[in-house]
């Protein structure tokens, strides 16, 4: 019985995770897997900052698991190009589509949003929805 019910769990699991609650067309498949979520930050990095990266984090673990995230350092000779793709001198939070160079940037959203988390990730959910249909 202990096992059955685990394997119930199990199962669950696994369909709440590849579907997250809703069926995915082929389309929102394709267009899901060309982009990503980019957060550019300085050496010295400040509460916002760190909290920015934690919820943007938590939605992305809630709402959109396959959805990569890239945290880059703009003061790494590495980074040096991306951040100047962005023009990301400091903390920064893009919406990236790779297959069509669209950027959208967030950071003003992520900076006066910050302070509250459930109204962070409604907003930051919806603004990557949108990102994906358009």
């Amino acid at each position: 019985m202990k096992k059955l019910i685990i394997a119930l769990f199990a199962f669950m699991a696994l369909v709440n995770t590849g579907f997250n609650g809703k069926a995915q067309t082929p389309k929102t498949a394709v267009a899901i897997s060309t982009i990503e979520v980019i957060q550019f930050h300085s050496s010295h990095r400040c509460m916002t900052c760190l909290k920015i990266e934690k919820l943007t984090r938590a939605t992305l673990a809630n709402s959109f698991k396959t959805l990569p995230f890239r945290l880059l350092n703009v003061e790494e000779k590495k980074n040096e190009k991306v951040a100047e793709q962005f023009q990301a001198t400091g903390t920064a939070l893009f919406l990236f589509n790779s297959k069509t160079g669209k950027k959208k940037d967030l950071t003003e959203f992520a900076f006066m949003k910050a302070g509250d988390e459930k109204v962070f990730e409604v907003e930051l959910k919806k603004q990557i929805e949108d990102f994906i249909k358009s």
